[in-house]
């Protein structure tokens, strides 16, 4: 664990030294960042409001909070119950050289972000990256008659109007010592729950108001030979796990749930751009969002795990009812 993330997270008396120390920053931050929200609102600084819903799946705090599984969730469930959803993403990590870019099979991290690529071998609906995200969404809609938009993040991406906001939050670290950034993980304060549609926590257990949603791992795919499976418990032998995502230690817990032995736990940061010489010529664990940047120089024992989200039914109805009254 980063020593930031140490003040965020960890609780011994440590933390305040540093809290103390970044917090003429963290209330510049928040000076900024009210003062932004402030020109949205009284219309000083656009905001594009479009002829589809939106519907923004983002969070109030840094790092992984498993939103990537709840949009393909919600992209197949929407799909299912007669809409044509599209699904917009910033595209953190990529670098297109053309802006819409839509997301196909044969798209590359390295132009289109490595979640992109993830979903987009997940979810059967358009999908496009797009920095402009309302200019994205527009695309979406004129060139793929989109009628709802699932954004990909842009919790705080107010030049985008939004009808439906979910935030999700990791159910173990929620908002860690409640500091907004860079004292705390918060980028706006908690007080910000109170104003979105959903709250949707991942893992261990949901508050009044809340709904839980949990990753149930599938059987594991080589990453050279995606046909070749494995279930999760048939494992005969101490695996190294790697994970460069926003909360490693989530992904290792995962696999000591499903009592998977390890003998090497790798972590990494977020969206980090993986070579052949970070992981080691033997029976390697990642995450699916880790296993779309390695394929090119993949070993045979290498797999990744996919998780698919699950949430309670309520949540699914009212999301309904909320969609179907947005004006």
């Amino acid at each position: 664990m980063r020593w930031i993330e140490r003040i965020w997270y960890q609780r011994p008396w440590f933390k305040w030294p540093g809290i103390i120390v970044l917090l003429p920053l963290t209330v510049l931050f928040w000076a900024l960042s009210t003062l932004r929200r402030l020109a949205f609102s009284l219309g000083l600084k656009a905001s594009v409001k479009l002829s589809a819903p939106v519907i923004i799946v983002g969070n109030i705090s840094v790092g992984g909070n498993g939103k990537t599984p709840l949009v393909v969730h919600l992209a197949d469930f929407l799909q299912a119950n007669g809409y044509r959803p599209g699904v917009l993403s910033r595209g953190y990590g990529g670098n297109s050289a053309v802006y819409p870019c839509s997301v196909t099979s044969a798209s590359l991290p390295s132009e289109v972000g490595d979640e992109p690529v993830l979903m987009r071998q997940r979810i059967h609906c358009p999908m496009v990256v797009d920095p402009v995200r309302a200019r994205g969404a527009e695309h979406l809609i004129t060139e793929h008659q989109c009628d709802v938009i699932i954004c990909d993040d842009g919790l705080q991406h107010y030049a985008l109007k939004r009808d439906i906001e979910i935030v999700v939050m990791d159910g173990k670290r929620r908002t860690g010592n409640h500091f907004l950034l860079p004292s705390g993980p918060l980028r706006e304060s908690e007080a910000r729950l109170k104003t979105v549609d959903f709250v949707v926590v991942n893992g261990e257990q949901s508050k009044e108001g809340e709904y839980l949603m949990t990753l149930t791992p599938g059987d594991l795919v080589n990453l050279k030979n995606p046909k070749q499976r494995l279930a999760l418990d048939a494992l005969d032998s101490p695996v190294v796990a790697a994970a460069g995502i926003g909360h490693p230690e989530r992904f290792f817990r995962l696999l000591g749930q499903y009592q998977v032995v390890m003998k090497n736990c790798l972590s990494f940061v977020d969206h980090h751009a993986f070579q052949a010489s970070d992981l080691p010529n033997e029976r390697v664990l990642m995450t699916e969002k880790d296993a779309v940047k390695c394929r090119e120089f993949a070993h045979d024992d290498w797999w990744y795990l996919p998780v698919d989200a699950k949430i309670e039914n309520e949540f699914e109805q009212q999301l309904l009812t909320k969609l179907r009254n947005v004006k």
